[in-house]
C-alpha cells in the first residue's frame, strides 16, 4: 500500500510538472506543445470551453483509441483511472496557465528561451508519470497502446505524433482563424524535441 501511495503521489508530481510545460509553451506564445497543440487551436476557434475543457474532450477521444486497439486487452480500471487523472490534469492545465499569467516574455529570444524551457519541463513531467508505474495520461496511454500493438518503441511513436498533432492544428487555425495562431516554429521544435528529451532522462537516469 505505502508503495501504491508512492506511485500514485510520483504520477501525480508529474501530472502537474507537465501540466506547467504547457501552460509554459502557450505562455511563449510561439506555439504551443505538440501534446496540447490540438485543443488550444480548438480552443481559439470555440470559447465556450477554457482550455483545460477542450484538452479534457481530447483525452477522451485518446481513451477511445485505446479501447479499440487494446481492445480485450484494455484495462477497465486503468481507462476509469486515466479518465478521472485526465480531468485533473484540464484543471492543472488552467490552474498553471493562472499561475504564471503575470510571466512576461518581451523579445523573441526570450520567448525562444521559454519555450525550450518548456520542452524540458514537459519531458520530465511525461517521464516522471511514465516512472510513476500507473495509469498514464491518455495521450501517452495511447501512444503506448500503439507501441504495444505494433512493436515500435514508445519514443518514436511520440514524436510521429506530435508531428501529426501539429499538422492536424495548423489546419484548424488556417481553416477557422486564417493564420498560425496557436502552431508556429516552436510547435514544430518541440514536437521533434519532446520525445528526444525522455530519451535524454532515460539515459541520465540509468
Amino acid at each position: 500500500m505505502k508503495q501504491v501511495i508512492k506511485n500514485y503521489a510520483l504520477f501525480l508530481i508529474g501530472l502537474f510538472i507537465a501540466s506547467m510545460g504547457v501552460a509554459l509553451s502557450a505562455k511563449a506564445g510561439l506555439g504551443t506543445s505538440p501534446v496540447a497543440s490540438v485543443p488550444y487551436s480548438v480552443s481559439l476557434v470555440n470559447h465556450t470551453l477554457t482550455f483545460g475543457w477542450w484538452l479534457n474532450m481530447w483525452s477522451v477521444l485518446q481513451i477511445a483509441v485505446q479501447i479499440a486497439l487494446l481492445r480485450k486487452k484494455c484495462k477497465p480500471v486503468e481507462i476509469i483511472i486515466q479518465t478521472v487523472l485526465a480531468f485533473v490534469y484540464g484543471y492543472l492545465t488552467d490552474f498553471s496557465c493562472k499561475l504564471i499569467s503575470g510571466l512576461q516574455a518581451n523579445t523573441y529570444i526570450m520567448q525562444f528561451a521559454l519555450m525550450i524551457l518548456s520542452c524540458f519541463v514537459l519531458g520530465f513531467g511525461i517521464w516522471i508519470q511514465f516512472k510513476g508505474g500507473v495509469a498514464m495520461l491518455p495521450g501517452e496511454a495511447m501512444n503506448r497502446a500503439i507501441s504495444e500493438v505494433t512493436g515500435k518503441k514508445y519514443e518514436n511513436i511520440k514524436i510521429f505524433f506530435d508531428v501529426l498533432y501539429i499538422i492536424v492544428a495548423a489546419a484548424i487555425c488556417f481553416i477557422f482563424i486564417g493564420k498560425l495562431e496557436g502552431v508556429r516554429e516552436g510547435s514544430i521544435i518541440a514536437a521533434v524535441l519532446i520525445g528526444n528529451i525522455i530519451k535524454l532522462y532515460n539515459s541520465l537516469y540509468k
